[in-house]
């Protein structure tokens, strides 16, 4: 089940009182003037000036001398500026505790949330590539934590409805934090190759079944990402220039691969199914698989072998893969049941 972040709430109380503090002090300065103008006849000046030190509780001097109602009212305005004054400091810390609260609560509720995920995905590098990843595996239906050192980064990942952990994404604890052990994948795409060759390193250490691919700016990384424990690895440079070319010689070729595996766009589709013991697949026929609505395209053995376009009484193996097309409803129920 995909698992979606909430963004953090902040304390829309403490704001409000804030208002509310403010309209108070510019009011009882405002009343106070006025009201020494009014009761004593004295100039703005003088009168903005006694409210001033009389709400502030300063009470440098007397502007004049003050008869009974002139004590009265500055003994008014002395009480409503001590009780501003307490108020205001109320209100800041409870604005601050409010917030403080409001982020270790929004801490809690995500932990919580990536301690309850299985078989998710890790997106290491919440950038422009890695943004892109976040959004079609959340499109594909699958959960998914976002693990990025820079806050900023984090607040777009969690406007975008994702699971975060902020942190190094070379560090086991952090890996640990979004729940590489119970992980079914990994993708790291971050700016520094070294930084992805490390990830690779920890993730693959952490978890030997995890299924990773990691980003290689410079080709000679490639072999080391490899090396290093990586599935697959993805050269943006290198696969956006193959593309480029591919749209220039087969541009519907491209253009309809690209929009069947991109989920949602068409009915039709292609996926990758295994063939497991005991599951719906194993010792049935591809006659049978396209009697279901699904073509198979080709059945894969071991790694990157492919036996393209099989004949109609090919039974199907344990340990093999299909990649298979077909409309969207047939293909969704039988990677459910795989």
């Amino acid at each position: 089940m995909l698992a979606r972040a909430t963004p953090p709430a902040r304390s829309r109380i403490g704001r409000r009182h804030v208002r509310v503090w403010l309209t108070a002090v510019v009011g009882a300065t405002v009343v106070g003037t006025g009201g020494y103008m009014l009761l004593l006849g004295w100039p703005f000046w003088d009168a903005l000036y006694m409210t001033v030190i009389s709400l502030t509780t300063v009470g440098f001097r007397e502007v004049h001398e003050l008869d009974l109602t002139g004590r009265i009212w500055t003994m008014l305005a002395t009480i409503a500026g001590v009780s501003i004054i307490f108020g205001g400091v109320g209100i800041m810390a409870e604005t601050l505790f409010s917030d403080a609260s409001s982020d270790e609560r929004e801490r809690r509720r995500m932990t919580g949330a990536i301690q309850g995920l299985r078989a998710h995905y890790i997106v290491c590098g919440y950038g422009r590539v890695g943004s892109t990843v976040a959004r079609q595996l959340s499109v594909g239906g699958e959960a998914l934590v976002i693990i990025d050192v820079n806050p900023a980064s984090l607040v777009g990942a969690r406007a975008d409805g994702h699971l975060v952990v902020e942190g190094d994404a070379t560090s086991d604890a952090t890996l640990r934090a979004a729940g590489i052990a119970r992980a079914r994948g990994l993708v790291t795409v971050m700016d520094s190759d070294v930084d992805n060759v490390y990830v690779t390193l920890s993730a693959r250490s952490l978890n030997p079944n995890l299924f990773i691919v990691a980003r290689a700016s410079a080709e000679e990384t490639e072999s080391k990402l490899l090396q290093a424990g990586a599935d697959r690895v993805v050269s943006p440079y290198t696969r956006a220039g193959r593309h480029i070319a591919e749209l220039a010689l087969r541009p519907q070729v491209a253009d309809f691969i690209d929009a069947a595996l991109s989920h949602g766009e068409l009915a039709f589709s292609m996926e990758e199914v295994a063939v497991t013991e005991g599951g719906p697949l194993a010792g049935r026929s591809v006659a049978e698989l396209q009697h279901d609505g699904i073509h198979v395209l080709a059945i894969v053995r071991g790694d990157r072998e492919y036996e393209a376009n099989p004949p109609a009484d090919r039974r199907l193996a344990v340990g093999e893969g299909l990649i298979v097309s077909g409309a969207a409803e047939p293909l969704r129920r039988l990677r459910e049941r795989s």
